[in-house]
């Protein structure tokens, strides 16, 4: 075989080598779990009781810390049902919004779920080996998480943008107690 086949060859089972990668992992971007379908895992149904928090400037201050960037939107909506709140939050990975779920109850994380994931990479952040780290996740006094979440290699930015998601929806889950506390205390 000349040189010159043997080395298209190698061009043409490199590219393809490469292509079959790429289209494997954009296959893993996707959407993994509606609205409707994490609020009935979260709270045991599809239309339970919502309402909004919204951002003030203490909040925004809180969410810039928390997220290393000043917080997107100007309110967050909650689901909330027996003491229990399903809180559903974009951030970014490294380029693409990724859609977390968080279910907070008695100010601790009980389920982190990856509701859409719309990078290229990092989409493993998606499974339950990863996922169940986040259980039982508090905030300490100094308003950090009670445990370090472990990462994945490849995923730096993912677990990054999950991290700062759990935290940011206990300081919210937190926010909220406070307000309705406050409210029932001035009535």
């Amino acid at each position: 075989m000349s040189r010159n086949i043997r080395k298209a060859l190698y061009l043409l089972a490199a590219s393809t080598v490469l292509a079959s990668a790429a289209a494997y992992a954009a296959s893993e971007a996707g959407r993994y779990q509606s609205r409707t379908e994490f609020l009935q895992e979260a709270l045991g149904t599809e239309n339970p009781a919502s309402s909004v928090v919204w951002i003030n400037d203490e909040l925004r201050r809180v969410a810039s810390k928390i997220l290393g960037h000043p917080p997107s939107m100007l309110r967050v909506r909650y689901w909330y049902k027996d003491g229990k709140t399903a809180w559903i939050i974009d951030e970014i990975g490294k380029e693409q919004p990724i859609t977390f779920g968080v279910v907070v109850e008695n100010a601790t994380v009980q389920a982190l779920r990856v509701m859409q994931f719309r990078e290229t990479r990092g989409w493993e952040i998606r499974y339950p080996f990863f996922t169940e780290q986040f259980s039982q996740l508090r905030l300490t006094d100094g308003g950090s998480l009670s445990h370090r979440i472990d990462g994945i290699s490849g995923a730096t930015l993912s677990v990054k943008a999950a991290t700062r998601i759990a935290n940011l929806a206990l300081v919210l889950d937190e926010y909220t107690k406070q307000s309705k506390q406050q409210a029932a205390a001035t009535h």
